[in-house]
């Protein structure tokens, strides 16, 4: 993302303007308690709580998305840090990319409790790590890197040899990336890599800030296409705007007549 893109969160409209503080005392107050045992189970109570969704894509069932989703394989890998109330969310397009590509990992985050798992592939050296994050503080100028880091951690002569690359997105609102990044140390030694694009946000579930502010599945869809898996970002591109259509859809309560364009390329990839 560029200098203007919110971190990867879907809840552009709740962002705050970046500090190198981190959060306050009041936001910390509200710190879910840590449990990294197991995922969130908390029930979604929001406005649309009654709303009969289908368990798989979470989707009311007016437009379901079962249909249209494809999976493919990408040389790059993406890692989702979710911040823990992201999980609630059926807005939420992390899980997205998590459909499309198999190899996903999604991680909660506790601010007291890393995750053991993420902490080793971290450690394993099959891997070339890269904080998504913009590059618009300089107390970590030194550790900002562009797109050319992720394909020369693909080249066989340089470095340690071939590597794959891996984007590690910070899944939740501005504030709760900033956090996220700030908090956790095991992220201060990897490189940042900031996403630079012209894209604007086709993101219609949440108001965001700023149409420069694309939403989690739209910063992983850009990536993919700008690391070389074309394929990937394209399919992935293709599933958001499905999600997108039919959750918009059913919030007025309209079953979709016809696939959508993007649609229409999902079935066909289907076979």
């Amino acid at each position: 993302m560029n200098d203007t893109t919110e971190p990867a969160g879907d809840s552009a409209g709740s962002s705050t303007s970046p500090s190198t503080s981190g959060c306050d005392a009041s936001e910390a107050s509200h710190e879910p308690s840590a449990d990294a045992s197991r995922p969130p189970s908390k029930p979604f109570k929001a406005r649309g709580s009654t709303i009969t969704r289908c368990e798989t894509c979470r989707l009311p069932v007016l437009n379901c998305l079962c249909p249209y989703r494809v999976e493919v394989e990408s040389l790059a890998r993406c890692w989702l840090i979710t911040h823990p109330l992201e999980h609630f969310k059926p807005t939420n397009t992390g899980r997205l990319i998590a459909d499309v590509l198999p190899s996903t990992e999604v991680f909660t985050w506790y601010r007291t409790e890393p995750d053991e798992r993420l902490l080793e592939l971290l450690a394993d050296e099959r891997f070339a790590p890269f904080v998504i994050f913009p590059d618009d503080q300089p107390d970590y100028a030194d550790r900002v890197v562009g797109i050319e880091a992720v394909h020369d951690a693909k080249d066989p002569a340089t470095g340690t040899g071939a590597r794959m690359p891996v984007f590690i997105i910070l899944d939740g609102t501005w504030r709760q990336a900033r956090r996220i990044f700030r908090r956790s140390q095991y992220l201060d030694r990897l490189p940042v890599l900031p996403l630079s694009t012209e894209r604007e946000t086709r993101y219609r579930l949440r108001k965001p800030a700023s149409s420069a502010h694309l939403c989690t599945a739209e910063v992983a869809a850009e990536l993919l296409r700008q690391a070389g898996d074309a394929e990937a970002g394209d399919v992935l591109d293709d599933y958001f705007d499905a999600f997108n259509d039919s959750y918009d859809a059913s919030r007025r309560h309209s079953r979709l007549q016809a696939p959508t364009p993007a649609m229409e390329r999902l079935l066909a990839r289907r076979g």
